[in-house]
């Protein structure tokens, strides 16, 4: 009877797909047939899609289906919804891109997602899975999952407490998959052993374009794990885009750094908010942005390199081999003196265009400064975080709510060549 049973609802949802019904219709009949209540919020998504499927003979459709919605009886995504949407997309393989960010997922869901993956014939080249509940076990199942895919590019995982069990498991995944080129793990509990196997992985990893592993839970005063990293970009030939921020970085840890990124020229986007930089650390980054660094968008904002960092990292702005494009240092406790060097640095670089220095001390020629280079165009207002206005005769600075953009050189899967190297527009 199970058998008949199971047959029968086979072929009750092939006929729906054959029959060229919208791809909703197939999510009610697996609803129905597996007892699980339809959630509006999927079925309200499915409908948007216009796509009427008939295996793989249709156009590709991205779904996005993130949790971080101000919709009134709005329902999150549980482990049975990815159930049912799993078994109805294995026979749409025409998916691309799939969005499941800050939902309910946990083990059981990332176990079902894991079955998608492993489908020969999918198509699906982004999954974003960020803020769900997922844990060691999920982590383990979407990795082994992943060492025989050829076609998903980008994997979010950041805020899902994996682990360091997780953080091994994907590691090892990076040794066998050569088609992965992004992947987020901020915010996952990585531990020390994780970060050591992910820069042991990344030294062989010929595709991997972006990392995120911000936020790893490091206990040790050492920063050994600042010591393999910098042992791994010298040899890493396809990472452009890494993000270290709140890794707990010191200037000593900044100086092991240093080391590795003299010896790299790939790299473009260094993240390092949040951490413990202080002047020294932004003299030892000064000296990589003067050795022809390939590096164009760095982000120090929330550590402390004060006037005399602002003022060593001015300089090398103005040097010939920096081609800096993009610098956040905001809440860096800089001051009068050394956000004018940034100004005048701006000036004078021909390839500066973006600065954020908001949460510095602004005082009033800080102000006159960039009110300047704003009216004269050489700052547009779409490229800082503050705007000039006049009081009683005194110029103050307000704050714009513009930032470095994550994700700067990675390209959207859904839309370009993955095998460009260029920005996105903004």
């Amino acid at each position: 009877m199970t058998q008949l049973y199971v047959v029968a609802i086979t072929m009750a949802f092939l006929a729906t797909v054959m029959s060229g019904e919208p791809i909703s219709e197939c999510y009610k009949v697996i609803c129905e047939n597996e007892g699980i209540t339809i959630n509006p919020f999927v079925l309200e998504n499915l409908e948007r899609t216009t796509t009427t499927s008939y295996f793989l003979c249709c156009r590709n459709f991205t779904l996005n289906l993130a949790g971080n919605r101000k919709q009134k009886s709005f329902q999150r995504l549980s482990d049975n919804d990815v159930l049912a949407l799993s078994k109805c997309l294995l026979n749409y393989r025409t998916l691309t891109g799939l969005d499941m960010g800050y939902n309910n997922i946990s083990d059981e869901g990332a176990a079902y997602l894991a079955k998608l993956l492993e489908a020969q014939d999918t198509m699906l080249r982004s999954l974003d899975l960020t803020f769900n509940n997922i844990q060691t076990n999920g982590a383990e199942v979407l990795a082994s999952s992943l060492q025989g895919n050829s076609s998903l590019l980008s994997l979010r995982l950041s805020g899902n407490k994996i682990g360091r069990k997780g953080g091994l498991n994907l590691a090892g995944m990076l040794r066998v998959n050569m088609t992965l080129q992004e992947l987020e793990l901020g915010e996952c509990d990585l531990e020390m052993q994780s970060m050591i196997a992910l820069s042991t992985a990344l030294k062989n990893n010929t595709t991997l374009r972006s990392v995120d592993v911000s936020r790893a839970l490091l206990f040790s005063l050492l920063e050994e794990w600042a010591v393999h990293f910098s042992k791994m970009l010298p040899v890493n030939n396809s990472l452009v885009e890494l993000h270290l921020g709140k890794m707990g970085l010191t200037d000593t840890g900044m100086e092991r750094l240093s080391e590795g990124l003299k010896l790299n020229h790939r790299l473009r986007y260094l993240d390092l908010r949040c951490n413990r930089v202080s002047r020294d650390g932004a003299l030892h980054l000064s000296r990589v942005l003067k050795e022809n660094s390939p590096l164009e968008v760095i982000d120090l904002s929330s550590n402390r390199i004060e006037d005399p960092g602002a003022e060593y990292l001015s300089e090398a702005i103005c040097c010939k081999g920096s081609v800096l494009r993009e610098l956040s240092v905001c809440r860096n406790n800089i001051s009068t003196r050394g956000l004018l060097s940034l100004a005048g640095a701006l000036s004078n670089s021909p390839t500066l265009t973006h600065i954020y220095i908001w949460g510095n001390h602004l005082e009033e020629p800080v102000c006159q400064a960039f009110r300047e280079l704003l009216n004269t165009g050489r700052l547009a207002p779409e490229q800082t975080d503050v705007r000039p206005y006049e009081v009683d005769g005194h110029v103050f600075l307000a704050e714009l709510f513009h930032h470095l953009r994550k994700h700067h050189f990675f390209i959207d899967v859904n839309e370009q060549n993955a095998g460009s190297d260029s920005p996105q527009n903004q």
